[in-house]
């Protein structure tokens, strides 16, 4: 099965996708941004105060971890809504490194950190502070992170990531900071597994109906 080039060849962007990282900054508010829907309290000894607190007031039953259901009670986007479960659960998979099934506070750390990298790739995107990524807005994140979609690849992305279903023939209502998140990995996911087979960078590939499907069950 063949495919056309889904991606280009630009180097001189602003943003990239945030890899995985470690850090204590606290992720800023406001009606925009997708968070943490709990706030810090005391610090305890041992560990960053203000990163603690995040661990232990997501971890609502005082397990020492965190669970996929913690997880997504504590993850909000900026209208108050709750991740999705499938964001969530991509987010876990991503750090849950000893492949526990919760998120211990070390994990727990690189989460906070890449959750607080994306709002601010989030923020700077939704020029309209709709809370909300649409139309050219997603065009353009997409170009800065190396992404030329075609106009009917961005259609595609805009109406299976959008908030809620699309009503009628209008535009898609537009996609939330969980969803964001999970289509630029979902399309960096897929573009790197068809870059891995287009070994001679033609924008062409052969593969077999086997790598087909394994290249889209492992999409986000």
């Amino acid at each position: 099965m063949y495919a056309g080039r889904p991606y280009s060849q630009q180097h001189n962007h602003h943003y990239q996708p945030p890899p995985p990282g470690y850090g204590s900054r606290p992720p800023h508010h406001s009606h925009h941004q997708g968070g943490f829907a709990y706030q810090p309290q005391g610090p305890p000894a041992g560990a960053d105060p203000q990163l603690w607190q995040w661990f232990t007031a997501v971890d609502a039953d005082h397990s020492g971890s965190i669970s996929v259901t913690e997880l997504q009670t504590a993850l909000v986007n900026g209208n108050w809504s709750r991740f999705d479960l499938d964001t969530v659960k991509m987010l876990m998979g991503m750090f849950d490194v000893d492949r526990s099934g919760t998120i211990s506070y070390t994990e727990f750390a690189g989460l906070w950190k890449y959750i607080s990298d994306w709002q601010n790739v989030f923020r700077h995107f939704d020029r309209d502070r709709s809370g909300s990524i649409e139309g050219h807005e997603l065009t353009e994140a997409f170009r800065s992170f190396g992404y030329n979609l075609a106009p009917s690849l961005l259609t595609l992305v805009e109406h299976k990531y959008a908030s809620e279903p699309s009503v009628g023939y209008g535009p898609p209502p537009g996609i939330t900071f969980d969803r964001f998140v999970r289509a630029c990995v979902a399309v960096k996911t897929l573009t790197e597994a068809f870059q891995r087979i287009d070994t001679d960078r033609d924008g062409w590939i052969q593969v077999s109906y086997e790598q087909f499907m394994s290249i889209v069950l492992a999409a986000p």
